[in-house]
């Protein structure tokens, strides 16, 4: 297999995999393989590897379906939702169009009930996650809750889902998440080897790239080309070191990246859902499947959990090993979980780890572009005087 290793053309075509993957699931999907459409990093993704299927994110990062989807849902309501709801009841998403069945989670209220409204035109399970991740109680339930997951992918698509089956794709997986890791790492560099954009662009194209053993083999090359530029003497200016955290990223979004890395800074380590926070911790090959996956996908630090030490320490770690000069929490408008966790983020970086903060809440319009750029400007500027 040939790896490609001019590195502006690698960057380049991980920012288009979303849509090239847009043709392959439609072949996909016309050779009989099963799609699972998903919105979260709760959901595991080895029962459905294991039952023969893909399972692949669906579009909710655009503002381009909200107005179809405030005909039915509140206006203040998070615009993720609103994305994640316009795009399949307006059939623009092809990865929604082609996917045979929608797998939720509970993560907030609005999306639980945003499913409620979704299985009016698309098939949907619903995965009910606990509310905490530590008591005896939310880990039974939880485990149960996979349990039943592989049950209904059996039944729904009329296959057996084997142990064997289950833990192959547990290794596999693995594979996966230590390449996304050891590609997304090269952020410790210092000074830079990549830009946070350059970062961001290979991450989130990897959630696109459907064939995944292609994907390891690609991320694996791009990680050592870059590591041997930098034994070389390639290096970046250096600039304050930014760290992002928050709500997911991606789309419209994106425009906080711009506005640091236009204005003086560096993005060297993303802590949301989009990069790190579902990578950084691998499934455990040799315990029992269940618990094993039970305990991965229970330890992921998302907002929606408490209490989330799970996040403040993932946060504690990489501020230290990316040698971070400022965070900023970007929290989209309405995601009640995370608005509400950032005091507790802005008490810890401050107060912990003797850091900048910035809270900066958005949507995903753009008509607020020159007030992050300002407000970006200003904390860099305050971090680098």
């Amino acid at each position: 297999m040939e790896i490609i290793t001019e590195l502006p053309a690698i960057f380049n075509d991980f920012g288009e995999a979303r849509k090239q993957s847009f043709l392959a699931v439609k072949d996909l999907k016309e050779k009989g393989v099963p799609i699972i459409g998903a919105y979260c990093t709760f959901l595991p993704e080895e029962l459905a590897m294991a039952a023969g299927a893909l399972q692949i994110s669906l579009c909710s990062t655009s503002d381009e379906t909200i107005s179809a989807a405030e005909e039915d849902l509140p206006r203040n309501l998070c615009p993720l939702i609103k994305s994640s709801y316009g795009f399949g009841k307006t059939d623009k998403c092809p990865y929604f169009y082609f996917s045979d069945l929608v797998v939720g989670e509970t993560t907030c209220d609005g999306k639980k009930k945003m499913y409620e409204y979704m299985a009016d035109f698309k098939p949907c399970y619903i995965m009910h996650l606990p509310n905490k991740r530590d008591t005896p109680a939310s880990i039974a339930l939880w485990r149960d809750e996979i349990i039943r997951y592989k049950e209904k992918l059996e039944d729904f698509l009329n296959v057996t889902i084997t142990e064997e089956a289950i833990h192959d794709a547990i290794i596999f997986k693995n594979k996966e998440r230590q390449a996304k890791k050891d590609f997304y790492s090269l952020g410790k560099l210092n000074p830079p080897a990549l830009t946070g954009e350059e970062i961001f662009k290979v991450m989130y194209g990897a959630q696109y790239t459907l064939d995944k053993a292609d994907l390891i083999d690609r991320l694996d090359g791009i990680t050592e080309k870059v590591k041997a530029d930098y034994a070389a003497g390639k290096r970046l200016d250096a600039k304050p070191r930014i760290l992002i955290t928050g709500s997911p990223i991606g789309g419209v979004t994106e425009k906080v990246i711009r506005a640091v890395e236009d204005n003086g800074g560096i993005i060297v380590a993303y802590e949301n859902c989009t990069v790190a926070k579902a990578v950084e911790r691998l499934v455990d090959e040799d315990k029992e499947n269940y618990d094993a996956l039970t305990e991965k996908y229970l330890d992921i630090g998302c907002a929606c959990m408490s209490n989330n030490q799970t996040r403040i320490d993932l946060l504690d770690t990489m501020i230290d090993e990316y040698q971070v000069d400022g965070v900023i929490d970007m929290v989209l408008q309405a995601c009640h979980p995370f608005a509400l966790e950032s005091l507790k983020i802005k008490r810890f970086c401050q107060e912990e780890k003797d850091v900048p903060y910035m809270y900066l809440e958005t949507d995903y319009s753009t008509s607020d572009i020159e007030q992050i750029n300002t407000r970006c400007t200003a904390f860099i500027e305050m971090i680098g005087g």
